[in-house]
């Protein structure tokens, strides 16, 4: 996401803003094509690393030594101006604003300062796939990943050029980068559902350093590319040029449009590389009139501040969708809240460019510092200038720790899952014979299940009770299934299995309810189901009408649903409930629901979905888990 000012290399300005507008739509209009997007992250690293590594070579080349104070130097230069900005404002608004976003607050901004943000992430359990978490600084991690690569790298470099063979150091990064593919590939075997395994791998410097490590790979190979114009290339083969770079820049689009790319992590990133390295092979060749033509105007334009629009796209888009709102879901932002947040986003990094990155590049921390010192000696007009600005940043590094200081110790989603947890103690504590709470845990994690509730409270939609069990049968004298009549169903008949969303309804539930059994626990799937009703009636505990809540923490198929159809046995009556959240499979895991009870007997349907689709207001800051209102 960086560059130095020289040398320049042909439509690497272009590919930056082709990169930053990829991860920009992605985030932001997250319905649209770009369903990979996030590969945006994986261009700027190859560009990283084919820009960093060749500016080394060639002051290694130019004074026979890498000056590492001055490289750090420049970098810092680069880096820094612009971060401190989008903290300290985000941060001051994020105050203003209020609620989940200022949740963890006080750890991002540790892991901005330090550019550790993607080890702090992977310590602290947050996740670049959770769509329910504002995490204001999230997009942090990358630049992170980077500055790492930019500490360690000049370190490592003059011992790989001890290496005499061209063809050797190129061998080297690869194989390096091959390693970091492949631990990628060990921390995520097996794991697709397993959020935090994937982020792990996903922020990991060492199992995402394949891309830095493949720009390095290009610029070991290019040794020293040509400056443009030193070697035109005959007419034929910079048409071909054209030709071959827009078709390997499409495929590259391509790529970024592949549907579920977080689950062929580290596929569909590695792809992102391999492709972005061969368009900058292909627009740095000496006379490349495709370098030329991804150098067109407004793409430089952007190119150029890609680095400011990266990191002021995310907060923004966070904080508006927050003040409009009232919440922020990562995969269901409105596309007015897109378009706004890109204007802004826009605005702010050409006035961050402008007024703050470029003139601290050019003159210095020092110099910037002797300049202020200046304007507040000079015409009154840049005195009162001069002293507006210190007061404003005054003002935002107090808001920044007055952010810090009022930010909630747990998210409103944590919080009502743990009156849930706290709701089953006090239950377990006054009915110590109870089994109440069987499976309860405190905490929210990744995406979590749906609430059961019932209108009438005691009365549940079930099947005919037979003698001494209500709901023993439910099917007519051909054997086909009918409906459910409504029946009265003490809460001491009743078993509920579900995940978060059950346990934050729990209090609730036993006020409505009372005896009824709770068995809930967070992030479990409807493939648990099963396991839970098979342990519960071993133990003599699984009851007349069993309710299940497991829909929202993944796709449900027809097999889990029969198992534990038939785990619960064919006495009983099973309670479906119907999945609300924020997650592309929560329309067929419903769909699923709704058919299985069909062509089931004994089966019915509690449309969680539909009744809490009008009352969001009930719903805890991610969408997903019931408040006190929502649990009734």
């Amino acid at each position: 996401m960086t560059t130095d000012s020289t040398p320049r290399y042909a439509g690497l300005d272009g590919l930056r803003a082709i990169a930053v507008l990829v991860v920009v739509g992605y985030h932001l209009f997250p319905a649209w094509v770009l369903q990979s997007g996030f590969v945006g992250v994986d261009a700027f690293f190859v560009i990283s690393g084919f820009l960093i590594t060749s500016l080394l070579l060639r002051e290694r080349e130019a004074s026979g030594r890498i000056a590492l104070g001055a490289f750090w130097i420049r970098r810092a230069r680069r880096l820094v101006p612009a971060l401190v900005a989008v903290v300290t404002v985000s941060a001051t608004a994020a105050w203003v604003v209020g609620g989940d976003v200022l949740f963890d607050l006080g750890r991002q901004i540790v892991g901005a300062a330090t550019f550790s943000y993607n080890w702090v992430a992977i310590a602290d359990g947050a996740s670049y796939f959770s769509a329910a978490e504002p995490e204001l600084f999230r997009n942090l991690w990358s630049l992170a990943v980077e500055e790492q690569f930019y500490v360690l790298w000049p370190l490592v470099l003059p011992v790989l050029l001890l290496v005499r063979s061209r063809r050797g150091r190129v061998a080297i990064a690869l194989m390096l980068a091959g390693a970091s593919v492949t631990w990628g590939v060990v921390l995520t075997a097996g794991t697709i559902s397993d959020k935090g395994a994937l982020t792990r791998a996903y922020y990991g410097t060492d199992s995402h350093a394949f891309g830095l490590l493949i720009g390095v790979a290009l610029a070991l190979w290019l040794a020293r590319p040509p400056a443009p114009g030193t070697a035109p290339t005959a007419r034929r083969t910079a048409a071909a040029s054209l030709s071959v770079g827009f078709g390997t820049l499409a495929a590259l689009l391509l790529v970024a449009a592949w549907p579920s790319g977080s689950a062929l992590y580290p596929g569909i990133p590695l792809a992102a590389s391999i492709l972005t390295a061969l368009v900058i092979a292909i627009a740095v060749r000496a006379g490349s009139r495709f370098g030329r033509a991804l150098d067109v105007a407004p793409l430089r334009w952007i190119g150029q501040r890609s680095y400011g629009i990266y990191l002021w796209h995310w907060p923004v888009v966070v904080l508006i969708g927050i003040a409009t709102t009232g919440s922020f879901v990562d995969s269901a932002i409105p596309i007015a809240v897109g378009i706004a947040a890109l204007v802004v986003t826009v605005a702010t990094a050409a006035l961050s460019y402008r007024l703050l990155e470029q003139p601290v590049r050019t003159v210095g921390f020092l110099g910037a510092l002797r300049t202020i010192g200046a304007h507040l000696s000079s015409s009154p007009q840049r005195r009162f200038g001069t002293l507006a600005t210190i007061a404003a940043t005054v003002m935002l590094v107090c808001g920044t720790g007055a952010a810090v200081v009022s930010a909630p110790t747990v998210s409103s989603s944590e919080a009502v899952v743990q009156a849930g947890v706290d709701a089953l103690a006090r239950a377990a504590a006054a009915t110590p014979t109870a089994q109440a709470g069987g499976g309860a845990a405190g905490g929210v994690g990744g995406a979590d299940a749906s609430g059961v509730a019932d209108a009438s409270g005691s009365e549940v939609a079930a099947c005919p009770p037979s003698p001494g069990r209500p709901g023993a049968d439910c099917a007519g004298p051909d054997g086909r299934p009918v409906p459910p009549a409504t029946v009265s169903v003490p809460g001491d008949h009743i078993s509920a299995i579900g995940d978060s969303v059950m346990l934050a309804s729990a209090g609730a539930l036993l006020d409505a309810m009372p005896g009824i059994d709770i068995d809930a626990a967070v992030s479990r799937s409807m493939w648990a189901g099963a396991e839970i009703a098979t342990d519960l009636s071993a133990q003599g505990a699984l009851r007349d009408v069993v309710i299940v809540g497991l829909g929202t923490n993944g796709p449900v198929d027809d097999r889990a649903l029969q198992q534990l159809y038939d785990a619960i046995g064919p006495d009983r009556t099973l309670v479906l409930v119907t999945a609300f959240a924020p997650r592309d499979w929560i329309d067929g895991v419903n769909s699923e629901l709704t058919s299985f009870a069909a062509t089931h007997a004994r089966v019915v349907v509690a449309d969680w979905s539909q009744a809490i689709a009008p009352h969001l207001d009930d719903l805890a800051g991610d969408q997903i888990h019931p408040g006190p209102q929502g649990g009734q």
